[in-house]
């Protein structure tokens, strides 16, 4: 009987530690894909000028914006949008849609040759 009860205390031991040593490898992984998951792109505007609309788009860390432009008459729910850039900052977008877009004349807008 004391036998019987040593190979059971010794099995259950080494469930134990299998258990310890299984919990972080199946964790991580899925800690990673949850974070991975868990980034999003998030309206920051969106407006109108010339004959086009847009959406200010930020990535999750804030460090890159994007544009999506739709001609003015486009339903942005339904028809496809051109999407432009990759700007270190909300401003540089938005003056990026100025030049190019709306057509207008600010002092930071490339020159026309």
């Amino acid at each position: 009987m004391l036998g019987i009860k040593a190979k059971f205390g010794s099995s259950m031991k080494t469930t134990q530690v299998l258990k310890i040593a299984l919990i972080p490898i199946i964790a991580i992984p899925t800690l990673i894909s949850i974070s991975k998951t868990a980034l999003a792109d998030y309206l920051r505007s969106e407006g109108f000028g010339g004959e086009y609309r847009y959406e200010l788009w930020s990535t999750d860390d804030g460090n890159n914006y994007y544009l999506k432009i739709w001609d003015k008459d486009e339903d942005p729910q339904t028809d496809k949008s051109s999407q432009t850039g990759n700007f270190k900052s909300s401003r540089e977008a938005l003056i990026h849609f100025d030049c190019n877009y709306a057509d207008n004349s600010l002092p930071e807008c490339p020159k026309n040759r």
